[in-house]
Order: C-alpha cells, then structure tokens, then sequence
C-alpha cells in the first residue's frame, strides 16, 4: 500500500489543500469520502465558526479529514487546538509558521500533524520536530506562497532526498498526469486545491468556476512581493487594483494585509464580486474544463495517473 494512504487511512494519495475562510463541509466531506484527505482551513475563524463546520463534516463522512492552522495568520490557534484535541480530529496540517512547540499535543492525542513547507531547510527542520508527513508548496500554487518562489518540478526532488518521511507535492498538480510526474519526483501524493473549486459539490459562485473554465495558461498573477507576502490570485479588476496599489507610494504591508484578507476573499469566491473580492487561483487554471463531482475528480485523476506511467513506460520501450 502507498506508504501516505497507511499512514492517513486514506483510499487515494490526494489531499485537499486548506482554503481559509471559504472552507466549508460540502467539499471537505466529498473529498474524504471520494478516498482523498479532506482539509477545512481555518483561516481566520473564531473558534465557534469552525466547530460548526467541524460539526458539519462530522455529520456527512465518517472518513478521515484535516484541518489546516496557518499558525501565523490565525488569532486563535491556541482555541483552535483545543477544539480539534476535543473532536478528535484524525490529522491536523500546520501551515504559515514554526510547528515545532505543537507537534507534542497533536501527537499525545493521537492526532498525525503534517507540516506544510516550501523549502528543503523547512522540511528537515519539520521532520526533525516529528511531524508524520511534509506537504512541499511550489511556487504554482493557488493562495499564500513561499517567498522562496521555488517551483514544484525543482523543489521535491530536493525535498525527498532530504527526508525520510512522506513528501506530499503541492502547486501546479490538476489532473492524473500531474500526480504521475510528482510520484516520478519521489513524492507520496499530492495536494489540490484549484481544481477542487471546480467541482459539482464546491459551494462557490458560479462566477468563480467559469472564471476558471475560461482561464489560459496566463490568467494568474502574483501579488505581494515588495512586502513579502506573495500570493497567486487569478487576474480580475481586483486583482488589477492591487497591482496598482503595490506600484503606488501609498502602498504598506498592513495596507496589503488587509486588502488581501479572508473579507475580500470571500467577497471573490462566494459572492462572485470580482470588482470588491480576490480570487485565488494556481497555474493549473489553464488546464481546467469540466465540473465534474469530486469523486468523478478522484478517479479520473488516479486512471489517468496509471495511464501516464504507462504510457512513460511504452517511450522506453519504444512501443
């Protein structure tokens, strides 16, 4: 059995990527009972708001799920441990900061704790604090990104020769022949995100799933470099307004912070409001053009992969 499917009690190797504020039980349950690992992100959620959805996914999947705490951006991550020690939350993913002094108390209430890196530094020193499983972020992802901007195709390989624990790869995966090419690269799994927005069970506007069935190969950005917090959005009006802004003398990272906030993004992804909300998309956008439902996702995803290899296989052989 894949060594990532033992460890986390999981059918396929694919996690689902934490997705702040817009997280919600419909896509996490569909992904876990589809065979991946489901993800709520708890953003900036008080404590309260993510019960209630750590409640919902409860009621609809007995499988295995996540919870993602970008330890850095959220106000609450002392509550926020106690609340998934409470419900007996199986995995928890650490994001966004050091999680060095919180892997004892995941591990004391046999809670497996996944660390989400973008370095190879990052990820010895993740390993050596005791984390179960490493999620390596290239710089191709959706949302937050590593200032490093290492990209996938370098950055895991890099990883896995470091390491010894399962190395998930993020950014820049959309379809099986992207998990193929990471397994290639010594990777365990992978972890999606973008392409889970376009699915039959994603809660989102509409207006965000055509945004990304309309996409090329061009249609994100980056923002936030001359502050250091670099995140790739796809290119809207607002998108364009904040480009402004950090060329402008009226620009500062508390201005930045707040304009790139959980608000605004739900603004984008829920509302639809591409004019007064951001939307987060990774370079795999382009390759976006159906809606299936998760599972129809999964499974595609790992025929295809098998097909990829295949395939690799026949070029060598000369078939």
């Amino acid at each position: 059995m894949n060594q990532l499917c033992e460890i986390f009690g999981i059918k396929y190797p694919i996690f689902q990527g934490g997705m702040g504020n817009i997280s919600n039980a419909n896509l996490t349950a569909a992904v876990s009972e589809a065979g991946g690992l489901g993800t709520i992100g708890a953003g900036t959620m008080t404590p309260e708001e993510l019960e209630q959805i750590i409640l919902q996914t409860k009621g609809k999947t007995e499988k295995p799920f996540a919870v993602n705490i970008a330890l850095t951006v959220s106000p609450y991550v002392d509550e926020i441990i106690n609340l998934l020690i409470k419900h007996n939350i199986p995995v928890v993913s650490l994001s966004a900061g050091d999680p060095t002094l919180y892997i004892k108390r995941f591990h004391d209430a046999n809670m497996k704790v996944v660390s989400v890196v973008g370095s190879v530094r990052h990820a010895q020193k993740a390993e050596a604090a005791g984390v179960d499983a490493i999620v390596a972020e290239g710089y191709e992802a959706a949302g937050i990104n590593s200032n490093y901007e290492s990209t996938t195709l370098t950055l895991i390989p890099q990883i896995v020769d470091k390491v010894k624990i399962p190395v998930v790869a993020a950014g820049g995966i959309g379809d099986g022949r992207g998990l193929a090419a990471v397994m290639m690269l010594g990777a365990s799994g992978a972890q999606i995100g973008t392409r889970l927005i376009a699915t039959q069970e994603a809660p989102f506007s509409e207006k965000y799933k055509e945004k990304l069935l309309s996409a090329t190969d061009t249609d994100t950005v980056i923002v936030g470099r001359k502050v250091n917090r670099v995140r790739r959005v796809l290119k809207t009006p607002y998108a364009k307004k904040l480009l402004e802004l950090e060329n402008s003398n009226d620009f500062s990272l508390d201005k930045f912070s707040e304009l790139t906030s959980e608000k605004y993004h739900k603004i984008g992804a829920i509302e639809g409001n591409f004019e007064e909300g951001f939307i987060n998309g990774g370079q795999i956008s382009g390759m976006i053009n159906d809606v299936p439902t998760v599972k129809e996702l999964l499974d595609r995803m790992v025929k295809e992969m098998y097909e990829a290899i295949g395939t690799a296989n026949d070029l060598l052989n000369n078939k």
